[in-house]
C-alpha cells in the first residue's frame, strides 16, 4: 500500500495518525507530495491524502483511509462511531473550515474564530460528560476519535481556543495529542509552523458563507435538501398526504400467468444450471438470484410477470456423473433436480415454475425447430474430426476436453470456447488436449454431423438486433461479446453429437445422434413453459406483447444472443427474443477461484448449514453482485457488511422507529404535525425512491440496493437530531414534535420494508408483520412516498431484526471453506461396502499388469502423451482397488514445482 499526503493539508492529520495504530498490520510506504499534484489518475483535480491500495484501487476520503487502517488493526465498526462521522462531515467541517478560514487567511481571532465551532464543541463536550466514558464511542478510542481529532487539532492545539468551561473536551482531546501516533502526525503535517502551515491550503478554498443560526444536527442533507424547489416539495407532500387511497387495486392473481394485452408482460428466465453440478454461490448470483430480484421488483410494480428456470438435463456431463455414481441417466437427473429445488427454494427464489429439459416437450420443440431450419435451408451436413477417448470409449463432448488455447495459450480452456479470451474453440485446435475424466490423451476420428448454417443468418441476427440494441438494458458485457462475434465473423455451428442421453435428431442417418446441449438447452425455456401451461405460446410467439429478460453469466452470452436468435429467426415462426440480456462477470471466492472437488468456496447446498439465514447471503451476494467487473466473496467483507450495514444501519433504525411507537405512544402511531424540515426530508427520501425505481428499472440491481441504505441512514440520523426519547418528557410541543419524528420515522421503517422484498423477502416480510402493515401497500411499491402508517394505526410487537455476526465465528466458517471439507473424513472410508475376494484378487492383477506396461514404456522413452494415457489407466485401476477394498483414497501429492 501507499499513501500519500501533503504537508499543511488538514485531512493528512488523521490519516497518519490512523496509519501509526496500525503499524505493521500490512506493508504500507508514506509519500509527501506537492499540493498540486494529481496522485488519483482518474480525478481532474488534485486530491490528498489518498490510500492506494494493493489491488491498484484509491481511497481519497480522509474517513475512508482511516476506517481501512483501523480495520486493519482488528477494530470493530459501530453505530455510534458511525454517527460521529457523519457529524462530523455535515456539521463540524463546515463549522471549522469557516474558524479556521477566518483565523489564517483573514488574520481574525477570538470569538470571531470560536464563535463558528462553539456549539460543535459544547456537543462534543455534552456527548462526552453525558455517557461519563473517555472516548466518543466508549471506554476505548475509536475511529471517531482519530477522525475528529485529526480535524479539530489546528485549531485546538492554541489553548485559547479550547474554552475552559468544556473540561470534558479539554481531557479527551489532551488524552489523544499525548499519543505518539498523533504527535508524529502533527510534526509531520503542521512542520512546527502550527495552524499557519495550513495558509496555502486554506487560500485556495472559498470563502465560508454566513454560518449564523445553524444548528449542530445529525442531517447529512442539509444542503441539498436546502436546494430542492417548492415546487418538488409540495408534490412530494400532497402524495405523502393522500396515502394509501393513491395505491392502485392489486392485479387479481391468473393461474397460469398468461400475457395480457395493454399490460406490461415481463417474461424472466435465468440461466438453466447443469443438472449434475451442485451450483456455488458465482452461479447463484449470476442467475437464479439476480433474476429474482427483478422478478419481484416486476411484481411490486404490478407488471404481469413470469419468472421460469428449471434444470439443464442432457448432455455428456450427465452421462458421465452417471456412470461416476453407477446410477442411470435419469436417475441422476432425478436425484440432483431435487437438490438444485431445495437449494433454490432455500434461497427463497421465486420461481412461477421451475422445470428440467428431459420432458416430451422439449424434445416436439426442439425437433419443430429443427425440421423449420432443415427445410428453409438453414442446416448443412458435414464430416467432423472429433475428439475420442479410447479410454473412456466415447467421443468427448466439448466441456469434457481441456487443454491450451490455440489463440492466447491459456492452460485450462474448454473444447469449445476459452474463458480468458472467450474465443470459439473447436476441440481438436486445442494443443496438449486432455480428456477431463480420465486425463489421458484423446484421439481424432471422423463422424457425420449436422450444423446450423449461422453466416446464412447473420443478415436476419444483425437486422434483429439493430432493432433491439438501442434503448434496451442489454448489459455492456453482452453488447461487447455479441459485437466481437459479428465482427469476427459467424460460422456454421455443429448442432449434433455422438452421445444417447439428449434430444433425438429426426433425420434419417442421424438416428444414433441427439442434439449439442447447446442448441437444444436454451429451447429449454420454451419446454419449461410448455410444461407450465399448455397455452405456453402466448408467451413464446408473441414478440409484440412481451417483454423478455434473460439472466446469465458472460459466458453464456453468445448462445443467448446469437445462437438461439439464429435458430429462432430460421425457422420463421415468430418466437419472442430476448429484449433485455442481462449478465454479469464472475463471482470468485476471497482470492481464487470455486472448486467443489478441492472444498473450496461455498455451494449452495452448504450455505444453510452456516446458520447464517438465508437473507443475509441474498443481501451479501447482492451487495457484491459483479456488474462492470468481476468482484469477490470475502468472509471478513461479509461479517462487515452485516454488523454495519444490516446490524448497525437497517436494523437499529427500524428497530428504533418501532419500539419509540410502542414505547411512547402505547403501540399506535401518534399524530405528525410536519414542519418545513420535515417535509424536505420526506421530499428527499421520495427522490431516493424515485431513484430506486430507476436504477431497477434499468436492472442496476446492485446499485439500487445503495438506495435502501442511503435511506435507512437518513432514518438514523433524522431520529438522532430530534431525540424523540427527550421531547416526549417535555411539554406539549416537545410531546408533538416527538410525536411527529417517531411517526414519520415509522412511516420510512414501512416503505424500506416494501422496498427491501425483492433484495430480502424474509425480513421485509416480518418488518410489515411487526408494524402490521396493511395488505395493499406490502404488495405494491408506488413512485412516491406516502404514508401508509397513518395516525391511530396499531403496530405489533417490534423485535431486531439481525444478529451480530462474531469473528471467531467466521474465522471457523472460513477455514472450513478454504479447501478441508473436500477431503473424505474418516467415517467416510469406514463405511465403504468392500468387494469380495475374486474381485479384489483380480483387480490387483489388472493393477500389476498395468504397472508393467507403464514401466516398460518409461524404460523405452515412448511418447510422453502416451505414457500420461497408461498412467492415468494405472491410477484408475488403483482407485477402483482401493474402493473395492474399503481403503480411503489417497489424494495424490504429484511433484512440486521448483
Amino acid at each position: 500500500m501507499r499513501l500519500f499526503v501533503s504537508e499543511g493539508a488538514p485531512g493528512s492529520l488523521p490519516v497518519l495518525a490512523a496509519a501509526g495504530r496500525a503499524q505493521g498490520r500490512a506493508e504500507l510506504l508514506i509519500s509527501t507530495v506537492g499540493p498540486e499534484e494529481c496522485v488519483v489518475p482518474f480525478l481532474t483535480r488534485p486530491k490528498v491524502p489518498v490510500l492506494q491500495l494493493d489491488s491498484g484501487n484509491y481511497l481519497f476520503s480522509t474517513s475512508a483511509i482511516c476506517r481501512y487502517f483501523f480495520l486493519l488493526s482488528g477494530w470493530e465498526q459501530d453505530d455510534l462511531t458511525n454517527q460521529w462521522l457523519e457529524w462530523e462531515a455535515t456539521e463540524l467541517q463546515p463549522a471549522l473550515s469557516a474558524a479556521l478560514y477566518y483565523l489564517v487567511v483573514q488574520g481574525k481571532k477570538g470569538e470571531d474564530v470560536l464563535g463558528p465551532v462553539r456549539r460543535a464543541l459544547t456537543h462534543i463536550d455534552h456527548s462526552l460528560s453525558r455517557r461519563s466514558c473517555p472516548f466518543l464511542a466508549g471506554e476505548t478510542e475509536s475511529l471517531a476519535d482519530i477522525v475528529l481529532w485529526g480535524a479539530l487539532y489546528p485549531l485546538l492545539q492554541d489553548p485559547s481556543y479550547l474554552p475552559e468551561e468544556l473540561g470534558a473536551l479539554h481531557s479527551w482531546f489532551q488524552t489523544l495529542s499525548s499519543q505518539e501516533p498523533c504527535q508524529r502526525a502533527a510534526e509531520t503535517v503542521l512542520k512546527q509552523q502550527g495552524v499557519l502551515a495550513l495558509r496555502p491550503y486554506l487560500q485556495k478554498q472559498p470563502q465560508p458563507s454566513s454560518l449564523e443560526g445553524r444548528l449542530v444536527s445529525n442531517e447529512p442533507e442539509e444542503e441539498e435538501l436546502a436546494t430542492l424547489s417548492e415546487e418538488e416539495i409540495a408534490v412530494a407532500v400532497a402524495a405523502w398526504e393522500k396515502g394509501l387511497e393513491s395505491l392502485p387495486p392489486l392485479r387479481p392473481q391468473q393461474n397460469p400467468v398468461l400475457p395480457v394485452a395493454g399490460e406490461r408482460n415481463v417474461l424472466i428466465t435465468s440461466a438453466l444450471p447443469y443438472v449434475n453440478n451442485i451450483p456455488h454461490l458465482g452461479n447463484i448470483i449470476g442467475c437464479v438470484l439476480s433474476a429474482d430480484v427483478f422478478a419481484r421488483y416486476s411484481r411490486l410494480r404490478q407488471w404481469n410477470t413470469l419468472y421460469l428456470c428449471g434444470t439443464d438435463e442432457y448432455g455428456t456431463a450427465t452421462e458421465t456423473k452417471a456412470m461416476e455414481e453407477g446410477l442411470t441417466p435419469q436417475e441422476i437427473c432425478d436425484k440432483y433436480h431435487v437438490i438444485h429445488a431445495d437449494i433454490y427454494r432455500w434461497f427463497n427464489i421465486s420461481f412461477d415454475f421451475f422445470g428440467r429439459t428431459t420432458t416430451p416437450q422439449q424434445t416436439k420443440i426442439t425437433q419443430d425447430i429443427f425440421q423449420r431450419l432443415l427445410a428453409r435451408g438453414f442446416v448443412l451436413q458435414d464430416t467432423v474430426e472429433q475428439l475420442r477417448c479410447e479410454h473412456c470409449a466415447r467421443f468427448l463432448a466439448d466441456r469434457f476436453v481441456e487443454g491450451v488455447c490455440p489463440f492466447c495459450g491459456y492452460e485450462e480452456a474448454r473444447g469449445d470456447q476459452c474463458d480468458k479470451c472467450g474465443k470459439l474453440i473447436n476441440a481438436i485446435e486445442l494443443k496438449k488436449p486432455q480428456c477431463k475424466v480420465c486425463r489421458s490423451c484423446p484421439v481424432v476420428k471422423s463422424s457425420q454431423h449436422l450444423f446450423l448454417d449461422l453466416p446464412k443468418l447473420a443478415a436476419r441476427v444483425e437486422e434483429w438486433l439493430e432493432k433491439t440494441l438501442p434503448g434496451s438494458d442489454w448489459t455492456a458485457n453482452a453488447r461487447f461479446i455479441i459485437r466481437s462475434w459479428l465482427r469476427d465473423g459467424l460460422k456454421p455451428r455443429c448442432i449434433t453429437r455422438d452421445l444417447k442421453w439428449g434430444t433425438p435428431v429426426p433425420l434419417e442417418g442421424f438416428e444414433d445422434k441427439v442434439f449439442y446441449v447447446w442448441f437444444d438447452a436454451t429451447i429449454g425455456y420454451l419446454s419449461i413453459t410448455a410444461n407450465y401451461t399448455d397455452q405456453w405460446e402466448k408467451w413464446w410467439k408473441n414478440p409484440e406483447q412481451v417483454n423478455l429478460y434473460q439472466f446469465m453469466a458472460k459466458d453464456n452470452v453468445p448462445f443467448h444472443g446469437i445462437v438461439f436468435p439464429s435458430s429462432a429467426l430460421g425457422a420463421e415462426d415468430n418466437y419472442t427474443l430476448v429484449s433485455h440480456l442481462i449478465a454479469t462477470e464472475y463471482l470468485n471466492y476471497e482470492d481464487g477461484k470455486f472448486s467443489k472437488s478441492r472444498g473450496v468456496g461455498v455451494f449452495g447446498d452448504m450455505a444453510q448449514d452456516t446458520g447464517i439465514p438465508a437473507d443475509i447471503w441474498r443481501f451479501y451476494l447482492l451487495y457484491i453482485r459483479p456488474e462492470g467487473q468481476d468482484s469477490a466473496f470475502s468472509w471478513t467483507d461479509m461479517l462487515f457488511k452485516n454488523n454495519s450495514e444490516l446490524l448497525n444501519n437497517l436494523g437499529n433504525f427500524i428497530n428504533r422507529a418501532g419500539m419509540f411507537v410502542s414505547k411512547f405512544f402505547g403501540g399506535f402511531v401518534p399524530e405528525m404535525v410536519l414542519t418545513s424540515d420535515d417535509q424536505r426530508l420526506l421530499t428527499h427520501i421520495t427522490l431516493e425512491l424515485q431513484h430506486y425505481h430507476q436504477l431497477l428499472e434499468k436492472v442496476r440491481i446492485r446499485d439500487a440496493l445503495r438506495s435502501i441504505l442511503t435511506i435507512s441512514r437518513h432514518g438514523n440520523q433524522y431520529i438522532q437530531v430530534n431525540e424523540p426519547w427527550k421531547r416526549i418528557k417535555g411539554g406539549e410541543a416537545d410531546r408533538q414534535r416527538a410525536g411527529t419524528v417517531t411517526g414519520l420515522a415509522v412511516n420510512i421503517a414501512a416503505l424500506l420494508s416494501v422496498m427491501l422484498q425483492p433484495y430480502m423477502p424474509t425480513v421485509g416480510a416480518t418488518i410489515q408483520a411487526q408494524l402490521q402493515l396493511p395488505p395493499p401497500a406490502c404488495s405494491i411499491l408506488p413512485t412516491n412516498f406516502l404514508c401508509t402508517l397513518p395516525a391511530g394505526h396499531q403496530i405489533g410487537t417490534v423485535s431486531p431484526l439481525f444478529q451480530k455476526l462474531e469473528n471467531d465465528q467466521i474465522e471457523s466458517l472460513k477455514q472450513r471453506f478454504s479447501g478441508g471439507q473436500a477431503k473424505a473424513s474418516p467415517k467416510t472410508a469406514a463405511g465403504l461396502t468392500t468387494a469380495g475376494p475374486q474381485q479384489i484378487q483380480a483387480l490387483t492383477e489388472e493393477v500389476t499388469k498395468q504397472g508393467n506396461i507403464v514401466r516398460e514404456l518409461k524404460a523405452q522413452k515412448a511418447d510422453k502423451n502416451q505414457i500420461a494415457a497408461e498412467v492415468a489407466k494405472l491410477l484408475d485401476l488403483k482407485k477402483q482397488l482401493a474402493l473395492a477394498e474399503g481403503k480411503p483414497l489417497e489424494t495424490s501429492k504429484g511433484k512440486k514445482k521448483k
